[in-house]
């Protein structure tokens, strides 16, 4: 299974064997840990839970997964499998090497929230004129007073701007340094600096 629980720690850039500048987004892999397994007979999927980030207190929302890992992780997510893999037993720790530099990857993570936003600035919007007696600057207009006398379903309105959840895919590995815990993949990933960011690898 190749998939890493990261944090983005931002942006550099390299020049790559054909002498182009590339943008690299470079992110922290810490020690993953295998903390228990989905089957089909008793969960109803297969799927492999992997713990991250190590805490010295533990709160009560992770004290059932610990009891059985014997281990601390801040962070858990799973990952369906069909097959799971024998290197991925309970208690199993694996890091960065799990990929290999030019692997085609996908990254899934929480856009940057804007907090509330106007058409204009949320769906690209025109501006009204601001002569010849216009009022109408950053208006959105008519929403169906006269005819459909309703709002239709989806019409775009001002409203909450990012905090989205978002996969960019077509990205590749471009670094992996397992003795600082850290990985590199071409072009930007969603998300703010410090910000949680899934890499799997993509077919």
């Amino acid at each position: 299974m190749k998939a890493l629980i990261t944090r983005k720690l931002g942006m550099t850039s390299t020049i790559n064997d054909e002498g182009v500048l590339e943008a690299i987004t470079l992110l922290s892999v810490d020690t993953h840990t295998v903390i228990s397994h989905k089957t089909d007979e008793k969960d109803g999927y297969t799927a492999v839970q992997i713990g991250t980030e190590n805490v010295k207190k533990l709160g009560k929302s992770l004290a059932g997964h610990v009891k059985a890992s014997k281990v601390t992780p801040n962070i858990i997510r799973e990952f369906k499998q069909e097959n799971i893999e024998e290197e991925l037993n309970i208690g199993a720790n694996y890091s960065a090497d799990v990929f290999n530099v030019g692997d085609n990857v996908q990254a899934t993570g929480i856009t940057k929230g804007k907090g509330w936003a106007g058409t204009i600035r949320r769906h690209n919007f025109h501006r009204g004129r601001k002569t010849h007696g216009g009022r109408s600057y950053r208006r959105p207009g008519s929403i169906g007073s006269m005819y459909p006398q309703h709002i239709f379903k989806g019409t775009r309105m001002a409203g909450q701007l990012g905090h989205e959840q978002r996969t960019v895919k077509g990205l590749k590995v471009a670094i992996v340094d397992t003795d600082k815990g850290i990985i590199g993949v071409t072009g930007s990933v969603p998300g703010p600096k410090k910000s949680l960011v899934i890499i799997k690898e993509s077919k």
